[in-house]
């Protein structure tokens, strides 16, 4: 992957302006370590980071091309899957190509289709396309939100880059939030509202959405979303059409000139890829597939069942390595330094995340790109085929807000401000995302949520997952892809019945049945377990221990926000506040602590001023 950059202004001359953008461009290094470069035109700077994955020498960026007298320059960052079907198509209306990346490929397409390129396009991608005739600049995000894509408007500048922090180093754009953003923080964090980036004067492209800007003038458009569509074919072409998708999505995501491995938890999604993966590399390329897989020092000791994690991974990565014969290693974590990394996530994401699950996979990452540029993972399987607590217990399927986020009483007593209307706002979001959802008439009322439970778990936890595992990979210069979001996957899923998806009453009941053959039974019949997290109590007591050290010390710039009898409160009672999550399965007690930390670190280190 890399790290795009542009800055626009079509009123003035901004060549001379390129210091500003040298300075923009070198908080991306992590994202492209190996190639910097820049194109200035008069009324147009674009930079990118490179991190070489296809093509070292063939796709150099920012790339230009110039046809029938008209120069397009592209910065883009991400992997198109179906290359090869783009160019051969190309090919046959006449273009050449002098490498064989699949940047050359997009942009070439570009050149062909305009914004319609968009639907021609399968894979994860956030790209900028300059128009230098036409004074006009395209950038676009993928369907699922793979890939991120960032942007502000400030007298008459367009800004966009891959990450916030690229954006604040520009002299124009402050480090400001209102009372948005406070409430995107503290009524909906860590997830975010699709457009959202917190900080007054930056937004992000949605999932799926492309912006023109021409003549001062934006243009927001959505270019993918999901259809309602009966669903003709019977339960065994059910079961046969889900293998045969996955299979391909996953295949389609092995190209790579460089080292590739695959995340490895012992789970149904990450045993599916390993598996499929080591076949096609003994197959095609007679190599040993590279596994990876995370826990921490001393967890098998404290682990602690629960509903919403049932059982270590521990034996069952063993059971699948051994299945596979894949070079396994097993990455163990230590606690205090997983408290250490929490400072770190907040830098790599700009904005307080997921606590220590993010951390966790922060420091996961950096050991992991020592030998890997490229990994597959198994993110949004659970989203996409329902697995998830929240879709078999009547309960939360039936709730009436987000089910993986019912904290809504301990977010607001946390608050020094009890005007700030949490509950509206969470409402708002919740019922605007519900009035979107497609349906079919012939559809009864639980199939009709089961439609709002697909969207809203697409539309929010999935782009959460996939934010986090962008930021905390993208640190090291790691490449993570998720065949699970492949679109065609996506809208597939979407309209299979929920009594063929959940067969046999079971999460991913479906995804079951279609990897029987491929996977061994034992992990077929696995009870869903999420991402592992620490239940170690030295974790806990060093959690403990900081936030005291920040209630203590009166500089701390989230004292003016929270109220410090709450944070007593959940000290004091840590084993109480495990029980209710804060967010998704994971983030209880110790991690709402550790949410706080980053909150305090945020405020800090941004320099984040308040305003509203």
């Amino acid at each position: 992957m890399c790290g795009i950059l542009g800055w626009i202004n079509t009123t003035q001359d901004i060549s001379m302006q390129i210091l500003i953008l040298k300075d923009m461009l070198t908080t991306l290094s992590h994202r492209g370590p190996d190639d910097t470069g820049i194109k200035v035109c008069p009324h147009a700077l674009l930079g990118h980071k490179r991190l070489v994955v296809i093509d070292p020498e063939g796709g150099k960026q920012p790339m230009t091309k110039i046809i029938d007298g008209r120069e397009y320059t592209l910065v883009y960052n991400g992997e198109l899957y179906n290359t090869e079907d783009l160019r051969q198509e190309l090919r046959q209306k006449g273009y050449t190509f002098q490498g064989y990346s699949d940047t050359e490929v997009l942009l070439t397409a570009y050149i062909e289709w305009g914004k319609d390129v968009v639907k021609h396009l399968n894979g994860i991608f956030a790209f900028g396309v300059w128009d230098e005739y036409n004074q006009m600049l395209f950038i676009a995000r993928d369907h699922l939100g793979v890939k991120p894509l960032f942007y502000s408007i400030k007298n008459d500048n367009l800004l966009f880059a891959s990450e916030i922090k690229a954006l604040l180093k520009h002299p124009l754009i402050e480090p400001v939030i209102n009372e948005e953003g406070l409430l995107e923080i503290f009524a909906l964090g860590p997830m975010r509202s699709p457009h959202s980036a917190v900080f007054k004067d930056i937004k992000e492209i949605p999932p799926g959405h492309y912006l023109i800007y021409q003549n001062n003038q934006i243009s927001l458009q959505r270019y993918w979303q999901l259809e309602a569509k009966e669903h003709s074919e019977t339960l065994e072409e059910t079961i046969n059409h889900t293998r045969e998708l996955l299979i391909d999505a996953i295949e389609r995501q092995l190209v790579a000139d460089v080292p590739l491995g695959c995340f490895l938890s012992g789970g149904l999604d990450s045993s599916a890829i390993a598996t499929i993966t080591s076949s096609y590399f003994k197959n095609h390329k007679k190599l040993t597939l590279n596994t990876y897989s995370i826990d921490y020092e001393d967890n098998e000791q404290y682990f602690k069942e629960t509903l919403y994690q049932p059982n270590s991974d521990s034996i069952w990565v063993n059971v699948m390595s051994k299945f596979i014969q894949s070079k396994h290693t097993n990455v163990i974590l230590n606690n205090l330094k997983l408290v250490e990394a929490l400072d770190k996530a907040v830098l790599a994401n700009d904005l307080p995340g997921m606590a220590d699950i993010d951390s966790s996979l922060y420091l996961f990452c950096q050991q992991v790109s020592d030998t890997e540029t490229v990994t597959l993972s198994g993110e949004c399987a659970d989203e996409v085929f329902g697995g998830y607590p929240w879709y078999l217990r009547k309960e939360l399927f039936f709730s009436s807000t987000f089910p993986w986020a019912q904290s809504v009483s301990l977010r607001k007593a946390l608050l020094n401000d009890q005007k700030l209307p949490l509950e509206t706002y969470i409402q708002d979001k919740y019922l605007d995302t519900l009035k979107r959802v497609p349906k079919l008439p012939t559809d009864n009322e639980y199939e009709q949520r089961m439609r709002e439970m697909f969207v809203l778990n697409i539309e929010w936890f999935m782009v959460t997952l996939l934010n986090r595992k962008d930021r905390m990979s993208m640190a090291h210069s790691l490449e993570v892809r998720v065949p699970f979001a492949d679109y065609r996957l996506v809208e597939y899923a979407f309209n299979i019945p929920s009594h063929i998806k959940l067969l046999n009453n079971r999460e991913k009941g479906l995804l079951r049945e279609a990897l029987k053959g491929i996977l061994p039974e034992s992990i077929i019949e696995r009870k869903k377990s999420p991402y592992p997290k620490t239940f170690h109590p030295l974790y806990t007591q060093a959690v403990i221990e900081r936030m005291l050290n920040i209630v203590q010390d009166k500089h701390s710039p989230i004292l003016e926000l929270i109220n410090p009898k709450i944070i007593y409160q959940i000290i004091n009672n840590i084993e109480t506040y495990n029980q209710q999550p804060w967010f998704g399965q994971l983030m209880t007690g110790p991690q709402i602590l550790a949410y706080l930390i980053q909150i305090n670190t945020w405020l800090k280190e941004y320099k984040v001023q308040i305003k509203y």
